[in-house]
């Protein structure tokens, strides 16, 4: 936070990066053994705002004792869980029918639970879940709208608090979120990442530039297609994002992190790929997909993460500056 105006903050930041790229592991729960074993390895964290929605009490809930407290987590909004039960069940009773809960709701469960940083609501574009273009540029247009309406609701909430509270109080209090980009192919990113920016542009100086902005529909994603290959997305990008921003990957693969790393403009990604890796090795072993195989997968798939970002860090560290 740079200062104040009429009481709210201006300038706020929506994360504090660290200057090497960070790998988090993706949590699927609200505690248990998987966090305390992320915890006790000091992993840095993601997990799903779904792992604290109650769908009988129509609530989030934060556990008064988990890990997940000691752990650098980020949340993540659950979009693509929210369309994978819009397309099975149908329109759903919160935001843009698709998410089972209130932007209100959201919003004030996201700023309060502790978290290093929160993503705003998107809408998720992989094939699976987008069977054609006029969906994907539905999906990308509605993402830009649901930024606008968190960012409303943000500043709804710090203009009461001026009332009652200093301007780096409720800064601290209420955090702005982290935008996220959608598309498929690099020109999709393209058009996401304008909307995103005309929408940011407009509460500045409110808010400062964002330091940090989600890639979103990255799981499973090639990694060298032409057009849709993550390669080709961040490489269409790479010129387009100001220069004090960075980018996190959502559900990123294993192995292009030593090449993100080697780029100063990647922050972070994520990976749940060892819960999964978890599933298949026990199926195929024959043997139970226990917590200490899960556990043991976590850190077996972290380990190697983190050497690969070790790889490319040092590689970008030694490269030559040329003028």
């Amino acid at each position: 936070m740079n200062g104040s105006f009429m009481g709210l903050p201006i300038g706020q930041i929506n994360a504090h990066l660290s200057d090497e790229m960070v790998m988090r592991v993706g949590i699927p729960h609200r505690g248990g053994k998987l966090a305390f074993n992320a915890c006790t390895k000091e992993y840095a964290a993601m997990v799903s705002a779904n792992a604290f929605w109650s769908q009988t009490k129509q609530e989030f809930s934060f556990p008064e004792y988990t890990d997940l407290s000691e752990l650098d987590f980020a949340m993540d909004s659950a979009g693509y869980v929210a369309m994978l039960m819009f397309k099975k069940k149908g329109k759903q009773a919160g935001m843009a029918g698709i998410f089972p809960w209130s932007m209100s709701q959201y919003v004030e469960f996201a700023t309060s639970c502790g978290s290093s940083w929160w993503s705003q609501p998107d809408l998720c574009v992989e094939p699976e879940l987008a069977g054609s273009e006029d969906e994907i540029q539905f999906r990308i247009k509605a993402t830009a709208t649901l930024l606008e309406g968190a960012l409303q609701t943000l500043y709804a909430w710090q203009n009461e608090l001026v009332k009652t509270c200093s301007a780096r109080t409720i800064a601290n209090m209420l955090k702005p979120p982290v935008p996220v980009i959608q598309g498929w192919d690099a020109a999709h990113y393209e058009q996401s990442l304008e909307l995103m920016t005309r929408v940011w542009e407009r509460w500045e100086p409110w808010l400062g530039a964002p330091a940090l902005i989600g890639v979103g529909s990255v799981c499973r994603r090639s990694l060298k297609h032409p057009t849709h290959g993550l390669y080709a997305v961040l490489e269409r990008l790479r010129p387009l994002i100001p220069q004090t921003s960075r980018l996190h990957l959502f559900g990123v693969k294993g192995d292009c992190l030593g090449e993100m790393a080697s780029n100063s403009w990647m922050a972070s990604a994520d990976s749940m790929a060892f819960d999964l890796g978890a599933r298949i090795k026990a199926h195929q072993r024959g043997h139970s997909n226990s917590m200490v195989h899960r556990c043991a997968e976590m850190d077996r798939w972290m380990g190697a993460a983190l050497a690969r970002i070790a790889t490319g860090t040092d590689a970008r560290i030694a490269r030559p500056v040329t003028i």
